[in-house]
């Protein structure tokens, strides 16, 4: 479990995350939604560590992540895995290498050990006969299966997901949606994932977070979000259920 207490975040004395208090669950899919500049992103980063926070807590477990020093720190980062929005393969390495890397970087496993735990998550996330092909070899949809399995490698008890259906045709992202959803039960990971898209609320939203400009302002399941009455979350949804109608026509 993740648990952030009263968390609050500026840049430049412009407060950009006020008062965030929120519980992220162990074995279940954990959504942050909202509007583009609503500090979902900035959220997740200050998760991980990756942009330091003003005044709060971030627990992992027992552990305060926050006051720990650089050492402690990369103890809970061997425990995290990261699908970034892009993918963020390396471009220069193979599909192998690049799920190989954190293997790499954080383990002083054999290589035959290496291997078998690349071909496994290769395998896990559907991706097969693939090792030596370059990045700019796949598709879309099979860079973000690869950069999944990259985020497996560790064995991770926290998954971060940040936009993981940016960019991809609607029936992919379907399919990349399903995928984090089993490997969070599978591994009983506490997976958070940053998205604007309602089609993932709906259907991997088991908890969800709703922030507008930098305030928590709602939080529940996707079964309840619909019933909601809040106007701010509703006026969300209702405009994201209308872009996707718009595109949806201007294509026929």
């Amino acid at each position: 479990m993740i648990r952030v207490i009263d968390l609050n975040k500026s840049f430049n004395d412009k407060p950009i995350l006020s008062d965030i208090s929120v519980s992220f669950e162990a074995g279940k899919t954990n959504l942050i939604i909202g509007r583009s500049g609503s500090g979902k992103t900035v959220l997740l980063k200050s998760i991980v560590g990756l942009h330091d926070i003003d005044s709060g807590e971030i627990w992992y477990d027992d552990l305060l992540f926050n006051k720990l020093d650089f050492k402690g720190k990369k103890e809970i980062r061997k425990e995290m895995g990261m699908l970034f929005q892009g993918s963020a393969l390396f471009d220069s390495l193979t599909v192998e290498q690049n799920v190989r890397f954190p293997l790499d970087m954080f383990t002083e496993k054999s290589d035959e050990e290496k291997t078998d735990r690349v071909n496994f998550c290769l395998e896990r996330v559907n991706i097969i006969n693939s090792n030596k092909l370059l990045p700019s070899e796949l598709s879309g949809g099979m860079k973000k299966r690869v950069a999944i399995a990259r985020a497996i490698s560790l064995n991770p008890k926290f998954l971060f997901c940040d936009e993981p259906n940016s960019g991809l045709d609607p029936i992919t992202a379907i399919l990349i949606d399903e995928l984090i959803k089993e490997l969070t039960e599978e591994y009983s990971m506490t997976t958070i994932v940053n998205t604007h898209d309602m089609n993932s609320v709906m259907k991997i939203g088991e908890k969800i977070i709703f922030l507008s400009d930098g305030v928590k302002c709602w939080e529940g399941s996707s079964k309840e979000i619909l019933d909601s009455d809040n106007e701010i979350l509703n006026d969300f949804v209702f405009a994201n259920a209308l872009a996707k109608q718009l595109r949806s026509s201007l294509k026929k």
